[in-house]
């Protein structure tokens, strides 16, 4: 386990200082114990792989010895960040972000130790900013900031330089609010750390500029309780897609959304280029013992040894020994098509993307349960007999796992579908589809 002595310097080896206020004062509040908080969005009620490097950030320093502090947005998601977007977001309404801050305190419980002596904390905005009078703000917090300054913060002046969106004096305001939530947790908290992405740099200085004023200028404040800055290069891909998005879309650290397998996937789809730096920013895996596999990766790059340990390590943090089991027997399904005795519905989760369609059962069974009314038609494999019966002549179609029979006609018993209502059917080796009956009777 790394001590906070050693902290600094694996977050460095692991690339995930980007750019620090003051690297003295955070050696020496790391290697004491500090406390450190990471604001998260409340546009959703789960976290999604985008937010994982600041989630396993706040892991790092907890384990270290430091007190994280996991500041939802209640207050703030009203409102927007402008940072990285170049339009207006849609504004929630208080019970939206009310309920979403609720399954984001959820989740993150599967990270951070709320107990204990450097126990986490969960802090919503809302509670200081919602009874946050506008005569009071402008008094004790407007009047530090120069309008000049702010409209040269990148977030601010992409927008301004853009004519067709522009900005809103709702989301230009947004920096004085996250400057102000460093002030009252440092105050209030003892929090004397804002850790982010790159492009919270410029809300991160404005909140210790804003402490200072506040509390009599820089010489008003001992070394040991000057507030610093810290932030993390943001995750690109090679590819230039946001991180974190596929072509079905967002990958969530909640089950429900996306299934533990899906997530495995996802890991284990990373580029050679950019498996490395994932183990370093993803995993609380040693640097020595992420550059040893990357050693053994090197060697035999097609058997991706360091993409499997990457997606097993993500996979456990987010959904336990069980979550990791139930997506690496997944993955061997997919791979494999041994299908027998798994749950259908976990099947219609690992197959999900691939060709469906319906039968109604009673018009299956009316006809005799033939197999070609599994392989024949639309969304199924083949779309005419005579294809199909090429294909099963070849020995190339497997229903469930199982050889089908050689005859179109042939009646497919009870045994043969999962639960008696779901075919998996491959065709070779890449071709799947699955097929459900419907209503009626069990088969």
């Amino acid at each position: 386990m790394i001590g906070g002595a050693e902290l600094y310097d694996d977050l460095v080896a692991r690339g995930l200082v980007h750019q620090c206020t003051d690297e003295a004062t955070a050696r020496a509040a790391l290697t004491a114990g500090t406390s450190a908080y990471i604001g998260f969005d409340p546009t959703a009620d789960s976290l999604h792989v985008g937010s994982l490097q600041q989630i396993v950030l706040l892991r790092r320093l907890q384990l270290a010895g430091s007190r994280p502090i996991a500041l939802v947005g209640g207050g703030t998601g009203l409102i927007g960040d402008p940072s990285g977007k170049s339009a207006e977001r849609t504004l929630l309404d208080g019970e939206a972000v009310a309920r979403n801050a609720a399954g984001i305190r959820d989740q993150l419980a599967r990270f951070l130790d709320f107990d204990g002596p450097a126990a986490a904390t969960l802090q919503n905005n809302v509670d200081w900013l919602g009874g946050l009078g506008l005569l009071e703000f402008l008094r004790d917090v407007g009047k530090h900031f120069s309008v000049n300054a702010m409209v040269q913060r990148d977030s601010v002046r992409t927008r301004l330089e853009s004519r067709e969106q522009g900005i809103s004096y709702t989301e230009f305001s947004y920096m004085l609010l996250q400057a102000y939530d460093f002030l009252v947790l440092y105050r209030d908290h003892g929090c004397r750390a804002q850790l982010g992405g790159s492009d919270q740099w410029g809300n991160i200085v404005s909140g210790i500029d804003l402490i200072r004023r506040h509390l009599g200028g820089e010489a008003a404040l001992a070394e040991t309780d000057a507030p610093f800055g810290l932030t993390s290069p943001l995750v690109t891909t090679r590819s230039g897609t946001k991180f974190g998005k596929t072509e079905q879309g967002t990958i969530w650290l909640d089950a429900a959304r996306t299934s533990p397998y899906a997530l495995y996937q996802f890991w284990l789809g990373a580029d050679d280029a950019e498996v490395d730096a994932f183990l370093r920013r993803f995993t609380m895996m040693p640097v020595a013992e992420i550059e040893a596999l990357m050693a053994r990766h090197a060697e035999q790059p097609a058997q991706r040894t360091a993409q499997r340990e990457l997606a097993r390590e993500v996979v456990t943090m987010a959904h336990g020994e069980e979550g990791l089991r139930a997506a690496e027997r997944a993955t061997s399904v997919l791979f494999t098509g041994k299908v027998q005795g798994m749950p259908a519905a976990e099947l219609e989760s690992i197959f999900a993307d691939v060709p469906s369609s319906e039968l109604p059962l009673a018009a299956f069974e009316a006809e005799g349960r033939p197999l070609r009314l599994l392989l024949v038609g639309d969304d199924r494999p083949f779309a005419s007999n005579g294809e199909a019966k090429r294909k099963l002549k070849e020995g190339a179609v497997r229903i469930n796992g199982v050889a089908a029979p050689g005859d179109l006609a042939a009646p497919i018993g009870q045994d043969a579908l999962i639960e008696g209502r779901l075919a998996v059917i491959k065709v070779g080796k890449k071709q799947t589809y699955l097929v459900r009956l419907t209503a009626g009777e069990r088969a």
